[in-house]
């Protein structure tokens, strides 16, 4: 009895040791980024970009991690093809110079066992700015269909387009842009 004991605590002490952090990749089929911005003061107009890709790695028990999403700035999607080319032209995100915007965090905040936040940096037609995503609905499990472990959450934050030097057609286009990432991401 006593050897099963010793040998019970010896693999709990061995396990907590060796437990290490998970890396997880984007599943871009279930990953996009939005964002939301006034037009004029008669209507919130919103897009998605539909390319994203990065990996996550996530330490549960140190309650640590880090993020780094890149969406394909090209992927813009706004429901109207005119649009789409002006934005995706130099007045707002000039892909053709800047082909991705980029979230990168080694900040993950908990409160108690659900992430609730990510500090981190953005960084948008090639200025970096420290920004806080406000993370919902967290969840890691078995994936039903992939059987492997998978993590994801909706995550918002407000941003001011100009702080990046995107400037066109202010005030009557609004400064303050809403963007949140739904993100899904299964371990590698």
């Amino acid at each position: 009895m006593k050897k099963l004991i010793l040998a019970t605590a010896f693999a709990t002490v061995a396990s907590a040791a060796f437990a290490a952090p998970e890396t997880y990749s984007i599943d871009p089929s279930h990953t996009a980024a939005h964002f939301a911005v006034d037009h004029l003061g008669f209507s919130t107009q919103y897009g998605a970009f539909d390319k994203t890709s990065g990996s996550i790695v996530l330490d549960a028990e140190k309650k640590t991690g880090s993020v780094d999403i890149i969406v394909d700035t090209a992927s813009l999607d706004s429901g109207w093809d005119a649009r789409d080319k002006h934005l995706k032209g130099e007045d707002f995100f000039n892909v053709g110079k800047y082909p991705t915007a980029t979230f990168k965090s080694k900040n993950l905040k908990f409160d108690g066992d659900k992430l609730v936040a990510v500090d981190g940096d953005f960084t948008l037609l090639g200025v970096t700015k420290p920004l806080t995503l406000a993370v919902n609905n967290f969840k890691c499990g078995q994936h039903p269909m992939m059987k492997k472990a998978w993590c994801g959450a909706a995550a918002t934050a407000t941003l001011k387009r100009s702080d990046f030097g995107m400037k066109a057609y202010l005030p009557a286009v609004g400064d303050e842009v809403k963007l949140t990432i739904q993100v899904e991401a299964g371990k590698q």
